[in-house]
């Protein structure tokens, strides 16, 4: 089959020929139709994450896809051929389950659900790391309701999905982001758009909010820059990053609680992100389309689209979706 693969840690992604894997015992052979392109994807081949996550080689990149189920292995009961599933497939040893291919095979506990009839599955793939990561991180400071929350990042995949299930949930959201997508936050509820290009953001902050802001949502600063906003918030309130650049109990004595975020993946978190978005409670980000030919480079960002929030890989060959479902 065809995969993006790299042979070693650091190396350039390349679109390669490798095994078509085989479903074993318990596990479903997944004939994938999309795969998002996230920026762990990039970490992960840099083997930034090697001590945690190992991998192996070729390692075959990608997390999120969303495909067909062609096969399933002896004893296999949760899933059979033909339904259509979506799931984050981060599992060690990373690259043996990679999504930037035309086939996966993983064990049938893996966090895959399956696709609601009503959902593309281009949009299927986009979802799981970025949808899961919003709502976890929307249920972790509940309750949101009349409080106010600054969301650092809020343009990107992750940012567009916090900045609406905190909108949802009542927050006050102030999204930094830069013009060019100040409508689309409106549209996602956000009550405020800070520009961080063309004004200081703690001075802009500090202005409109005198006493404080009651959570923070880092999705982008380093160690220094996140310990700098954490300052914005009252006492009580909370400082969470998704780089894990907190440092925790450093504002303890003023009653700020920092947080390192860490997405509990998990089938029932997946299936209320797709119900979300279905049910028409949230959108998906603007998506950039690109073939499993322009995946490489999609990996190393010198990708057509780039004014779009979030790529996604397309295998368009075989039998296709509405077909399948038709058939079940």
């Amino acid at each position: 089959m065809r995969a993006v693969i790299v042979t070693n840690y650091g190396q350039t992604p390349i679109l390669g020929e490798v095994p078509t894997p085989r479903p074993g015992p318990h596990q479903l052979l997944i004939r994938l139709r999309a795969a998002a392109v996230n920026p762990i994807d990039r970490s992960l081949a840099r083997g930034d994450w090697r001590i945690m996550f190992p991998g192996t080689f070729p390692m075959v990149l990608g997390t999120d896809g969303a495909g067909i189920v062609e096969t399933v292995g002896e004893g296999t009961t949760r899933f059979a051929p033909g339904d259509v599933v979506f799931g984050q497939l981060m599992i060690p040893p990373i690259g043996s389950t990679g999504t930037y291919a035309e086939y996966v095979a993983v064990d049938e506990d893996a966090p895959l659900t399956r696709v609601p009839d009503a959902m593309d599955l281009d949009v299927a793939a986009a979802l799981p790391t970025i949808g899961m990561t919003g709502l976890a991180l929307t249920t972790m400071l509940a309750p949101l309701n009349g409080r106010t929350v600054l969301i650092v990042g809020a343009r990107g995949g992750v940012g567009s999905m916090v900045t609406q299930f905190a909108a949802g949930a009542g927050a006050d959201v102030i999204a930094v982001a830069p013009d060019i997508a100040a409508e689309r936050m409106r549209r996602y509820g956000a009550a405020e758009i800070i520009d961080p290009t063309a004004v200081s953001l703690p001075e802009a902050v500090q202005r409109a909010h005198p006493d404080g802001i009651d959570a923070l949502i880092d999705l982008v600063s380093d160690a220094d820059r996140f310990a700098s906003l954490a300052k914005l918030v009252r006492p009580g309130g909370s400082a969470v990053t998704t780089r894990f650049v907190a440092h925790v109990g450093g504002l303890e004595a003023v009653g700020v609680t920092e947080r390192n975020f860490v997405l509990p993946v998990s089938r029932p978190l997946l299936d209320r992100v797709a119900e979300a978005v279905v049910t028409g409670h949230v959108a998906p980000p603007p998506i950039t389309r690109v073939p499993l030919e322009e995946a490489p480079a999609a990996v190393t960002g010198s990708v057509r689209g780039a004014t779009e929030v979030k790529t996604v890989i397309t295998m368009r060959t075989g039998i296709g979706v509405a077909r399948m479902r038709r058939a079940r």
